[in-house]
């Protein structure tokens, strides 16, 4: 399939910055840069059009991207906890999507859609990991996703904590001491 040449609207990551003419799979136009207005359809008439209106949308870009940087300072550190049920290895019994995560932040004081969140993959255990949120082309935060059974399990987590098995009691220390049972004596550490 012959590629199709579009003029970017705003930047697009790995593709290019606002006002480039790039070659882009026509599924790719078709489907994504187009209907969600990132990009139009290189044509004699649209290049004009574009160069008319370059100052207007650079300024909306710059307007837009100070608005997001101040965003993204106010909220920077944020963490949001998860709860979830989850197995004894840590898995969870389905997984966590953008939109969960989204919704998170935005109880937390950062509304952002499920489209904002930059998730390769769904979460699928527990623990702590920092997600990216991309709140305009130019400027990502990362955020704190803790992802537990309950909020002492996140509270535990939080702090550093090895998660025991809910039935399981944590293994005792052992010291420098030998510790005998019967007749054999047990390594130490």
């Amino acid at each position: 399939m012959a590629a199709v040449e579009v003029i970017l609207m705003q930047r697009v990551e790995k593709l290019g910055q606002m006002g480039e003419v790039v070659k882009v799979k026509p599924g790719f136009a078709r489907n994504f840069l187009l209907p969600t207005r990132r990009a139009i359809r290189a044509s004699k008439d649209n290049l004009a059009r574009f160069e008319r209106e370059r100052a207007q949308l650079e300024a909306q870009n710059l307007k837009r991207r100070e608005e997001a940087e101040r965003v993204a300072e106010r909220v920077h550190g944020l963490g949001v906890v998860i709860i979830r049920q989850a197995g004894e290895s840590g898995s969870l019994y389905g997984s966590v999507s953008a939109r969960d995560i989204a919704e998170a932040a935005t109880a937390a004081g950062l509304t952002i859609d499920r489209g904002q969140v930059v998730l390769d993959h769904p979460i699928k255990t527990l623990g702590m990991r920092m997600v990216r949120v991309a709140l305009h082309p130019e400027v990502a935060i990362g955020i704190g996703v803790n992802v537990a059974r309950s909020p002492e399990e996140a509270e535990k987590q939080a702090r550093g904590e090895a998660i025991a098995a809910p039935d399981e009691e944590p293994e005792p220390e052992l010291t420098g001491e030998a510790i005998f049972e019967g007749d054999l004596p047990l390594p130490t550490a």
